[in-house]
């Protein structure tokens, strides 16, 4: 049985972070550790974090001296690993039982160096509000008009990460950067049509910030693809269509 490295920064997600480890600590295979970043300059919830740490000796706790982000927090988990695999959980998000049991049966029967699965949505109050199926494989070339990974899904061998990628300083989409220089490697992403986690949607969140992921989105394309404003611009279009299409269809499904 191979050790996998679970890699979880937090911030300001005290409603959540509780659900998000206990989910981990269910787990139906049991070698893993649990890397948790305390990425808050504000300490008042940091004595909450390490007592939930103290629930389990698998968990490492780690506490940034400023607030350096989630794409940054993961490169020192990343640093601080020593699992055969890692694998990467947002502290508000939540994995099902059997997600690192089938996924890696999965990854090693088929010699995989990488996969992510489809996933369940959920809501503050942990309701079902759609969900994203799983491709059977994704490359560059797909994932440059689209990011169909769910960052709480994916599972990865670490002996293609380390010393080798690193997520970007980013507000929002540092994982879709850090994809895009993997799939440039011509490493494929295969996915695992289970729902296996689940990604939980805030309102106040980051990631729902229109104009900041606009912002971002250009800067995925016109500093870390280097390419041109017009192409950069382009291609911000196609991303933009591309997640509307998926919100119309969870929308239809839901």
């Amino acid at each position: 049985m191979k050790l996998i490295s679970i890699i979880m920064p937090y911030y300001k997600k005290k409603a959540f972070v509780e659900e998000a480890i206990n989910s981990v600590l269910r787990q139906s295979y049991k070698k893993f550790e649990l890397l948790l970043i305390y990425d808050d300059e504000d300490l008042d919830d940091y004595e909450h974090i390490s007592n939930l740490a103290k629930k389990d000796k698998r968990i490492k706790l780690f506490k940034n001296k400023k607030n350096l982000g989630s794409g940054l927090s993961r490169n020192l988990g990343i640093k601080h690993s020593k699992g055969f695999y890692l694998a990467f959980l947002d502290s508000d998000d939540v994995w099902f039982k059997d997600k690192l049991k089938v996924q890696l049966k999965y990854m090693e029967n088929n010699k995989l160096f990488i996969s992510f699965t489809a996933y369940k949505i959920i809501n503050e109050k942990s309701q079902v509000i759609g969900f994203r199926k799983a491709n059977k494989i994704i490359n560059f070339s797909d994932l440059i008009n689209s990011c169909d990974l769910g960052l709480s899904t994916v599972v990865v061998k670490s002996s293609i990460i380390k010393k080798k990628f690193y997520f970007p300083n980013l507000k929002t989409k540092e994982d879709y950067v850090f994809w895009l220089n993997i799939a440039k490697k011509n490493i494929i992403f295969y996915g695992l049509s289970k729902k296996l986690s689940a990604w939980r949607r805030l309102s106040n969140s980051l990631s729902s910030n229109f104009f900041q992921k606009i912002l971002d989105g250009y800067l995925v394309y016109y500093k870390y693809m280097k390419y041109n404003f017009f192409k950069s611009i382009y291609c911000l279009i196609v991303l933009s269509c591309y997640y509307l299409k998926k919100r119309f269809y969870e929308f239809i499904y839901s």
